[in-house]
């Protein structure tokens, strides 16, 4: 698959990836920001795309950012239909501030295919064995 893409920007580093084998591609930020704990960023990266129809891009944490810093990632969708500035929407969960450098990598997008459903009203569902059972409902352990 071939994923067209736009320098918004003349001196953006598009995304990557950095092992042959890597599900994600690095996402990296073209603006510098101190994110204060708690605080929530849209971070652009000065490129758009053209996802194949059928696919999606889904935006996702970087395991070790997340880990070491508290760097979590929020609202990852990118429809094959956008043709805007990809931009991510990143949360401080720690409590400290965490710096971030223009073209660090911020977070990683993957490609996935995507099945649109038809939707039908109907008047009742079938059982299941779980049924309304919600948060909790598969116990602690």
């Amino acid at each position: 698959m071939t994923i067209k893409f736009q320098k918004l920007f003349p001196d953006v580093i598009l995304p990557g990836y950095t092992h042959a084998a890597d599900a994600g591609m690095d996402l990296r930020t073209r603006e510098a920001k101190i994110l204060a704990p708690g605080e929530r960023y849209c971070f652009k990266t000065g490129f758009a795309m053209a996802i194949p129809d059928g696919y999606v891009g889904l935006v996702w944490d970087r395991s070790g950012l997340a880990l070491k810093e508290g760097l979590t990632c929020l609202a990852g969708v990118v429809d094959s239909g956008y043709r805007g500035e990809v931009g991510v929407v990143a949360l401080n969960t720690s409590d400290k501030n965490i710096e971030i450098e223009v073209n660090d990598r911020v977070a990683q997008m993957l490609i996935q295919p995507v099945e649109i459903c038809e939707i039908e009203v109907v008047d009742e569902l079938s059982n299941s064995e779980r049924g309304e059972g919600g948060f909790g409902a598969s116990g602690k352990k």
